[in-house]
């Protein structure tokens, strides 16, 4: 599978929803800012765990190590479930302002915010 290149696609759901009127709405404009940094976020996280592993040893005061849950576990799946609301709510806002199931920009803008 090729790397998505984010900037990219971020420019391209930008362009769509320009033709649709939404891109001068403030509440697409905060929540598609927003889900941009949930996406940095995620790829930070990722990074974390690839380079940590799913577990790591926690010391205590005398030395000892104690094997548990890489913290970064917890927060990537807690981004994950918030990037995942604001998706449904950019893909709200999009709805109001005619960008339908049954239009051609609704396949090309969801394609793109699903990455394909």
């Amino acid at each position: 599978m090729a790397k998505m290149d984010l900037n990219k696609q971020a420019n391209e759901i930008l362009r769509l929803a320009e033709e649709s009127g939404a891109q001068s709405n403030f509440f697409f404009l905060t929540t598609f800012k927003r889900y941009q940094v949930q996406l940095r976020i995620l790829e930070d996280l990722e990074v974390s765990l690839k380079e940590h592993g799913m577990q790591i040893t926690k010391e205590y005061v005398k030395g000892r190590g104690n094997l548990c849950s890489n913290p970064a576990i917890a927060d990537y799946n807690r981004t994950t479930d918030s990037a995942n609301k604001t998706v449904a709510t950019l893909m709200r806002i999009l709805k109001n302002y005619g960008v339908e199931e049954t239009s051609e920009e609704e396949d090309s803008l969801m394609s793109i915010i699903n990455g394909n």
